[in-house]
């Protein structure tokens, strides 16, 4: 018979829940791990790893009828396609309300390891002025930890995971404990002496990526086979599967049930404690209740939320863990927006293999202090992917004959250099998550209605960053400059997959709804440790961020149940 009793539950397996299962498991716990999505077994369930464009359907092109039908929010992800369509949420099967007016993609998995498998792996520290910017500019509630306080779980995380990157020593970017970075290509480093001559104030450095360059833990060192998102059977990028999910597994303490829809939480009669995880069997439709001391969500921001939301109870008019009114509302992700330059190189060098990693610029505006010619708060930070036109690309050239083939077999002498800027988005409680007052999904839960907006604050730096990005690449030599101007044609919210902070932390009950150790101020048993515990978003990808948290949250757990056990 099935066992429906633990000593905790991990509601999701990607990032989050990985990381939970693995430090709950190793501190001796029974843990069970619910997944709303298929199992995926590492290396055996990676479709087309290797494949290349005309070995796919369609030879790598999109079937847009199906996708346009099925799959009409994930298909705008840029690593939606045939090898990795396995992994995406289908759109038409699990609904979500997206207002018109103020449209926000929700990007999702549907599997277990969830989107550690589609990650871009970049992985950034917070900087102390991260944490003390909201308390600095006013502009939420601050947050109750500091640089200090996380830093210990940062290096617990990047020990384990694996971190290629170079030590700056720079404040805003604080350094990782890293393996050897990964190599420039020859323009690069050409491009890099120009920058440090004409606009040495502007930092630059290899991407830090959760990607191995030498073995590590059990993992082979990256090859640079390329496309990481459909999965890696060597292992040499961190995901749930190649890792975190492993190593629960190995201590015989770990219980993973696929194919569970969180329904609902309940909690005692005093509604301090959970008592029950309430699911949906997504094959059979069957409901089944399961129990344990601690319950940790981790199914995502926008999942978690629905769930703490669909969790009402006399005891919680609001939603679970909500008396403070704000799950649900501060919504946040960032804004990400390309600018691009062209280069000539008549070198004779050429990249050997697809390195999986660009370039960083880390943020330089408002640094320490606020910028005079600055018209907004924060910052951001540029990811730069460098590529060279390939024969797929030249094979639109005009040509034909011998002449015309032995062109596409050599590389164009022209390289493209892609600024990525993300903009870091202040938190505001319009920007909001609530549950829908008729409409359902198949499993008759309540379906979820999203409203985002970008402020002027976020469009004000959008478009100074296309004006410090056409002086980079000026200062690089780009002999062609295309940079976006206009605020007209934004990404929309969602679209760069960092969404965060619908239940945020803070010291005050009354406005917020975590404790600086992701416990619910209402719930002494409930831990949310995904992105949407986030007091702000800074302008860094999140994920090392909600891994280092979640590793601290389990020991802060575990401690308290040990003491309450010997008391």
């Amino acid at each position: 018979m099935e066992a429906t009793d633990f000593d905790a539950i991990v509601v999701g397996s990607g990032i989050s829940g990985g990381w939970a299962a693995k430090e709950l498991t190793e501190r001796g716990l029974k843990v069970l791990v619910l997944d709303r999505g298929r199992n995926i077994r590492h290396a055996v369930d990676y479709y087309g790893e290797h494949a290349q464009s005309y070995q796919e359907p369609y030879y790598g092109l999109p079937n847009r009828e199906r996708d346009s039908r099925e799959y009409f929010i994930q298909q705008n992800s840029y690593a939606f396609g045939e090898t990795t369509l396995q992994y995406w949420n289908n759109d038409r099967l699990n609904p979500y309300v997206r207002t018109p007016d103020k449209p926000f993609n929700w990007m999702r998995a549907d599997v277990v390891g969830g989107r550690s498998l589609l990650w871009g792996r970049q992985v950034y520290r917070w900087s102390e002025q991260d944490f003390t910017a909201n308390r600095d500019d006013g502009s939420a509630v601050d947050w109750p930890v500091r640089y200090a306080d996380i830093a210990p779980w940062y290096s617990h995380v990047e020990k384990f995971i694996g971190v290629s990157g170079q030590a700056e020593g720079l404040p805003q970017l604080p350094d990782s404990e890293f393996l050897p970075p990964m190599d420039y290509y020859a323009l690069e480093k050409t491009a890099i002496a120009r920058m440090k001559k004409k606009v040495p104030e502007i930092p630059i450095t290899m991407g830090r990526v959760a990607i191995l360059t030498q073995d590590h833990n059990g993992r082979a060192a990256c090859h640079y086979c390329g496309p990481c998102q459909r999965g890696c059977s060597t292992g040499s990028y961190f995901s749930s599967q190649s890792s975190t999910l492993p190593a629960a597994e190995a201590t015989g303490n770990m219980t993973l049930l696929p194919n569970r829809v969180v329904e609902r939480l309940e909690h005692d009669e005093c509604g301090r404690r959970v008592t029950g995880v309430l699911t949906v069997d997504t094959e059979t439709g069957e409901r089944q209740r399961f129990s344990a001391r601690l319950v940790f969500l981790c199914a995502s921001t926008l999942a978690s939320t629905q769930i703490l939301l669909n969790s009402a109870s006399e005891q919680h008019p609001q939603g679970l863990a909500n008396g403070s009114g704000v799950v649900g509302k501060y919504l946040m992700d960032h804004l990400a927006l390309s600018h691009t330059g062209f280069f000539v190189d008549d070198a004779d060098r050429y990249y050997l293999g697809d390195r999986p990693n660009g370039l960083y610029i880390p943020r330089f505006r408002n640094v320490g202090e606020q910028d005079q010619d600055a018209n907004f708060l924060r910052g951001y930070g540029y990811q730069c992917l460098p590529l060279r036109p390939d024969w797929e690309t030249t094979f639109n050239q005009r040509g034909f004959g011998a002449d015309y083939k032995a062109q596409l077999a050599k590389p164009m002498p022209i390289w493209i250099w892609a600024l990525r800027a993300f903009v870091e988005c202040l938190p505001r409680a319009s920007n909001r998550l609530y549950l829908h007052a008729n409409k359902t999904d198949r499993f008759g839960i309540p379906q979820l209605v999203t409203e985002f907006t970008w402020s002027d604050n976020e469009r004000n730096a959008a478009l100074d960053s296309g004006v410090q990005a056409g002086r980079i690449l000026r200062a690089a030599g780009a002999v062609s400059i295309d940079v976006t101007d206009s605020t007209e044609n934004l990404d929309v919210g969602g679209d760069a997959i960092h969404e965060m902070g619908t239940v945020r932390m803070g010291r005050d009950p009354a406005t917020s709804a975590l404790n600086g150790f992701n416990q619910a101020h209402e719930v002494d048993n409930l831990f949310v440790t995904d992105g949407s515990f986030m007091t702000s978003a800074s302008c860094v990808n999140p994920s090392l961020t909600y891994m280092a948290f979640t590793a601290r949250a389990c020991d802060y757990a575990v401690k308290q149940l040990q003491t309450a056990n010997s008391a």
